[in-house]
């Protein structure tokens, strides 16, 4: 299941967020990359180390923690680092899959990945994140401060950036449901219990679907 999040970050939050980045050391991006995509990534992404690293990431994190349609999207149990990437002019990150495991011992199973961009998509050429799927490759160039959460098992890319910069947090996440199929059921039956509720309030039917979700829940949530 891939989804499109508006509204992440306000414009406030986005022009902090950049003022930040810009005062930050880089390193080169191929240090974060596993040995098999560090061969096609070309980015810099912020140090570990740098100054206000530990406040851009609580930033991020409380504006996802805050978006109902993330919750309820990603289920998350647990979360990487963010990572925070610029790409100038000749910088891309070719064909790839996420690692399945990332950290040290005990490791993290990865789920879900998800790009927030921070960039006017109008300010930068090129950049596009394509994600393979069945029917075939999307490509993708929201708005700042739009998310797009997707499948860590996805094929994706970044494309060449010709022009401008390309800003972005990314980042990914431990599901409490482990099935992307499983998770899409869930997200669309709470998607219906809040349309249900708004439009008939608490009814026989709303218990009804709200005891089956729940139950849904108790067999796959993994905790």
């Amino acid at each position: 299941m891939l989804i499109c999040i508006p509204d992440i970050l306000t414009g406030d939050q986005i022009d902090k967020l950049v003022a930040m980045m810009d005062r930050q050391t880089f390193i080169d991006g191929r240090e974060t990359a596993g040995w098999a995509a560090a061969g096609v990534k070309e980015n810099k992404q912020v140090a570990s180390d740098s100054r206000d690293y530990a406040a851009m990431q609580a930033m991020v994190t409380e504006a996802l923690a805050a978006s109902r349609f993330f919750a309820t999207a990603a289920m998350p149990r647990a979360m990487r680092p963010i990572l925070f990437s610029r790409y100038t002019a000749g910088m891309s990150y070719g064909p790839h899959v996420d690692n399945a495991l990332m950290g040290d011992a005990p490791q993290t199973r990865i789920d879900l990945a998800f790009t927030l961009f921070l960039s006017d998509p109008d300010s930068y050429e090129g950049g596009e994140l394509e994600i393979e799927e069945p029917a075939g490759t999307r490509a993708f160039k929201l708005p700042a401060g739009a998310a797009i959460l997707y499948p860590a098992n996805s094929v994706h890319e970044v494309t060449k950036v010709t022009s401008g910069r390309r800003d972005v947090a990314v980042g990914w996440i431990q599901s409490l449901v482990r099935g992307t199929d499983k998770r899409r059921i869930l997200f669309e039956l709470e998607n219906l219990r809040t349309t249900m509720f708004a439009e008939t309030g608490k009814t026989a039917a709303f218990d009804t679907l709200t005891r089956n979700t729940s139950d849904l829940w108790r067999m796959w949530a993994e905790n």
